[in-house]
């Protein structure tokens, strides 16, 4: 490593530390004085220097010569360092790899050099006519010399780049990090560091990090004797052929290793069978990513990380790599294989997901996230069946309904008052036979029923999930997990240094003394300049400031109004569906073809629930990018706090834009309609729309299905498959162009691991994953009263999302780096949220929306015969049609012109009565049972769901038991340890005590003694045990 180091074709290794001062003097005049001259070491004579069409090429001899960077040349004879996953030497494995855009520069000599001067370290110039000239050129051979060339600003800024990623990757070696990187062949392209974390490096941050890991003690799992278990242990054999084949010992589950948190003094105590392997592969890159977190960069505006040299464009891309191909034919079995194998097809869509794989493979957080998405694809299973149970009971009771028999019934001749004015005609109520018996099929008694149980299935949902996740932090071992420090992200330290500029600026104006300034002469100046160099050069200003609320009150208005703003453009979406609606109904009605007329409804409700849904899908895309925007202008400190806001926001927005055209339709359709002879119009021509004669809830069921499907379907199956193979598709082509551009006369050679990785898109989190469940949850639950198959187009649409998601990480996307979390966040607390949100809509969707409580209220208070007969005549109320108002009523009408009387749907006085077309007795009795209904339905199943969350605990009882035993054993082993090593203190010294002592106290009083005498070493004693204690734990 060292000879390849060093080696180089003129000797430049020499001259390293002036270049790279020279590099740090470009920085320095170049962000203050824009200066575009470049300072570099050569050796004369010229002609030993390469051309480029002419001009003088220095990037061709500029190297790092570090002595810890392997400039590793690769060529047809290089080994294959086992598919890119090692360095060149097969040995060392890449932990971590940093990808870079290069460029190199142009340059052209200056006049100095044309004529023949040339700059030299000493500060002289010479002169080729000049009589010593040959013995300056001599001396030239043995001294380094510099030129000074013209750097244009893009060669300039690239020149910077290329300074301060050496300055981090040197800092980087510092803290014990081994780099390797490749030769620059082409004029522009990508590099790639990759980085190699030694075992002392990996050692010394997993005590830092507190990393548990598996002791030599094994302990036997406590398995529950009771019915539970033995119909567990019948179950697991049965389902024995849906378990993924993953290669583990099937005593995984019964015996677990003791765990502890790494300590270099207790390495004797761990289960180190092999130091390369002790650490997979993902602990490794989260402890390598740590480093480069929190590695300070000094040329940098910022202090803090690789984050912030991404963000600036030093380095383009920071990433782990995947443990291989995945479709390879060869024998080898890596784990990407088995997950793609096992997990990421569609073929094994029947099996469990092999958790604990995924969470080693990608990490804690990742892992709790298909944990939990595959507890809820199961939970759907029973709510589906349910679901389907009472669609069937809707389906059998249909013909028995009886106010849909009367409804049908013709010998009624129940004749309606007109949908539109002068256009529409009289209509006899049994036309609308077919949409009433549909409306039976999810508005009937079983409906309340499956109600209650969503709002149970949900309460046990959470509880069932809270145990797991409890189970999966034990095998885990994150139940100890505390909450690791989080750096300042590059944006809050950007906008600190701002501050503090603008504070010294002002400072300065306004104390500004000229006696002092002419005293202290350019010194003041200075102290300036060091101060704005000191803070664009990585002072850590977020010790010492901080952003106050005062600094925050703009972007917290911006947020305020602009979110008010998008409420009010979701708003105006929903609006402008509702006017499409009217007129199209009213356009429609006008029509003399009979076959348009008889269908208004059918077709106005498709298109606009159509027109709903693309506006659904095209404002999710907008509320997505507008919610980052809002979130980058409120400036987080750090990036969990960031990640919360833009959770939030994003919820917020997206929420409101999913249910805002359903809620209108179950809460605001048809209640502000007004009555034949006092309607309320919009726009002074159009009157607003009614519900269908069978009531609302229909067209909810279809509102509701339909944006439900079309979201699952197009937005989150066929945009998440279509849209990263078309940005694949792109970057390919591109890709390809620039090769035929920087195509050369070099062997290319085969694509490394970590070439095909950067091919792949980079993780952008879960959070998108999270919203597509989380409104999909809430279809689920909001709403299911008016849909009681939306479990069941729920579970069929997340047994594809497992396999396509699974699919996504493991072959479309760079491997995340590992992230440990002990639950799944901010998200726990939205979905307890909805569950509760969801009580109270059912019981508004139960009360006002279905005809439930008013056929509760014909059957107890006004049926005569005790049954539902008559319902339907019960809820018309009449209208003399010689109260329309003038230009209104029809104009041809196909009913008897002597007709006087006409139906609709209301509780109204007749007009004979003396407070005519008033609200009547029925209505304030139906509204009182409404809101009575609403309040004992919410109480009953908020106090159900309380007696669930009772009931279940949020630990099991067995991991309870484990974790406390867990305790026990480790102090047992801890004091087994302090007394074997107080056993050799103490014979270690008892060998050195003369013979004269008094002789080896008994051994019944071993402990006590010996820590009695544990604290009687002399200095030479208490040295040497410190020396053989060190011998003792080195491994």
């Amino acid at each position: 490593m060292e000879k390849n180091s060093h080696r180089c074709d003129i000797p430049l290794c020499t001259t390293d530390v002036e270049y790279r001062e020279a590099t740090q003097a470009l920085s320095e005049s170049s962000s203050i004085h824009s200066v575009k001259y470049l300072t570099l070491p050569h050796y004369l004579p010229e002609g030993s220097f390469s051309t480029i069409h002419g001009t003088f090429d220095p990037s061709n001899y500029i190297q790092d010569h570090s002595s810890s960077v392997v400039n590793n040349f690769f060529d047809a004879k290089q080994p294959n360092c086992k598919n890119g996953l090692f360095f060149s030497d097969g040995k060392r494995k890449v932990d971590y790899v940093l990808a870079y855009h290069y460029r190199k520069h142009i340059t052209h000599h200056t006049s100095s050099v044309s004529h023949g001067l040339a700059l030299i370290s000493n500060g002289n110039s010479v002169n080729p006519e000049d009589k010593n000239y040959e013995q300056a050129a001599s001396e030239q051979q043995q001294q380094p010399q510099q030129v000074v060339m013209d750097l244009s600003p893009q060669d300039a800024l690239e020149e910077e780049r290329r300074s301060r990623r050496e300055e981090f990757e040197r800092n980087l070696m510092e803290a014990g990090l081994e780099l390797e990187r490749d030769k620059e062949m082409k004029n522009h392209g990508n590099g790639f560091v990759r980085i190699h974390a030694p075992w002392h490096v990996l050692s010394r941050e997993a005590e830092f990090l507190k990393i548990k890991v598996p002791t030599k003690k094994m302990y036997e799992l406590k398995e529950d004797n009771g019915i539970g278990s033995k119909l567990n242990a019948v179950w697991q054999k049965f389902s024995k052929p849906l378990h993924p084949r993953v290669p583990q010992m099937e005593s995984d589950r019964k015996m677990k290793y003791l765990s502890h948190s790494f300590s270099r003094e207790k390495m004797h105590l761990y289960n180190i069978k092999d130091k390369d392997t002790f650490f997979d592969n993902a602990t490794r890159s989260r402890i390598v990513f740590e480093i480069l977190k929190r590695t300070t960069c000094t040329r940098a505006k910022y202090s803090m990380g690789i984050t912030t040299l991404i963000a600036n464009g030093i380095y383009e891309s920071a990433y782990p790599l995947h443990d291989g191909n995945y479709e390879s034919d060869e024998e080898e079995i890596n784990e990407r294989k088995v997950l793609h194998k096992e997990w990421a097809r569609y073929g094994v869509f029947y099996k469990y997901q092999p958790i604990d794989l995924i969470r080693k493979y990608f990490g804690e957080t990742i892992g709790l996230y298909f944990a939990w998405l595959g507890l809820y694809t199961e939970l759907l299973i029973p709510a589906s069946l349910v679901g389907i149970i009472v669609f069937l009971y809707g389906c059998v009771t249909v013909d028995s309904d009886i106010p849909s028999l009367e409804l049908c019934n013709d010998q009624n001749n129940f004749t309606m008052c007109p949908l539109c004015d002068a256009a529409c005609d009289y209509w006899n109520l049994s036309t609308a036979c077919e949409t009433s018996r549909a409306s039976h099929l999810f508005d009937n008694p079983a409906t309340v029923f499956f109600s209650i149980f969503m709002a149970l299935w949900a309460s046990m949902f959470l509880e069932n999930w809270k145990r797991k996740q409890m189970r999966l932090s034990y095998y885990w071992d994150l139940t100890g997990l505390e909450e690791e420090e989080e750096h300042s992200r590059p944006e809050y330290e950007t906008k600190l240094i701002q501050k503090k500029q603008r504070k010294a600026r002002s400072h300065k104006r306004i104390k500004k003394e000229p006696k002092r300034e002419e005293e202290n002469g350019d010194s003041g100046k200075n102290k300036w300049r060091e101060k704005v160099l000191s803070a664009m050069g990585g002072v850590n200003v977020s010790e010492k400031e901080k952003l106050t609320w005062k600094d925050r009150i703009p972007g917290y208005f911006i947020n305020f109004t602009s979110i008010l703003f998008m409420f009010g453009l979701t708003f105006a979406a929903v609006f402008g569906v509702i006017i499409y609606r009217i007129t199209t109904s009213a356009i429609m009605a006008m029509s003399p073809d009979p076959v348009t007329k008889s269908n208004i409804r059918i077709t106005v409700t498709s298109t606009a629930v159509i027109i709903n849904l693309i506006v659904i899908l095209i404002l999710d895309e907008i509320y997505g990018a507008v919610a980052k925007w809002l979130t980058d202008i409120e400036v987080p400190k750090t990036d969990k706090t960031f990640e919360e806001r833009l959770i939030l926001k994003t919820f917020l927005l997206k929420f409101v834009n999913s249910y805002a055209p359903i809620f209108y339709v179950a809460f605001f359709k048809g209640r502000f309609v007004g009555r034949p002879g006092d309607y309320v119009y919009v726009f002074k021509h159009y009157r607003m729309e009614e519900c269908a004669p069978g009531g609302c809830l229909m067209e909810l069921c279809i509102q509701l299905s339909i944006i439900m499907l079309g979201k699952q379907l197009i937005q989150n199956n066929l945009f998440e498959i279509g849209i990263p193979k078309i940005e694949k598709l792109y970057r390919k082509l591109k890709d390809k162009d620039t090769e035929q551009e920087e195509s050369n006369s070099q062997q290319n050679r085969a694509p490394k691991q970590w070439d095909l990785d950067y091919s792949l898109e980079p993780f952008t989190g879960l959070a998108p994953e999270y919203m597509e469940m989380i409104i999909q949850f809430g279809f689920v639950t909001l709403f299911v009263a008016s849909f009681p198959l939306a479990p069941l187009f729920a579970l069929l649409n997340n047994i594809i999302e497992i396999r396509l998601d699974a699919r996504k990480f493991v072959t479309e996307l760079r491997r995340p780096d590992a992230v440990r979390a002990k639950d799944i966040g901010i998200w726990y607390n939205i979905l307890s949220g909805m569950g509760k949100f969801s009580v109270i809509i059912n019981a508004f969707v139960i009360s006002f929306t279905s005809d439930f409580i008013p056929r509760l209220v014909y059957l107890y208070m006004y049926s005569e015969t005790g049954t539902m007969h008559g319902f339907i005549n019960h809820t018309l109320s009449y209208f003399n049609v010689t109260h329309f108002k003038p230009g209104t009523a029809p104009t041809l009408s196909q009913f008897d012109k002597e007709m006087l009387i006409c139906r609709y749907k209301d509780y109204r006085e007749p007009p004979w009565s003396i407070n005519a077309y008033e609200f009547s007795k029925q209505y304030w009795s139906v509204l009182a049972i409404r809101l009575a209904f609403v309040i004992v339905f919410q109480n009953l199943v908020m106090f159900l769901s309380e007696a669930v969350d009772w009931m279940i605990p949020d630990i099991p009882k067995d991991i309870s038991e484990q974790i406390k035993k867990e305790k026990t054993l480790l102090v047992d082993v801890f004091l087994k340890e302090e007394q074997e090593k107080l056993q050799l203190i103490q014979n270690f010294i008892l060998r050195d005590r003369p013979t004269q002592q008094e002789p080896e106290p008994k051994q019944e009083n071993g402990f006590r003694r010996n820590r009695a005498a544990s604290f009687q070493f002399t200095r030479e004693q208490r040295s040497s045990y410190m020396s053989f204690s060190s011998h003792h734990t080195d491994v």
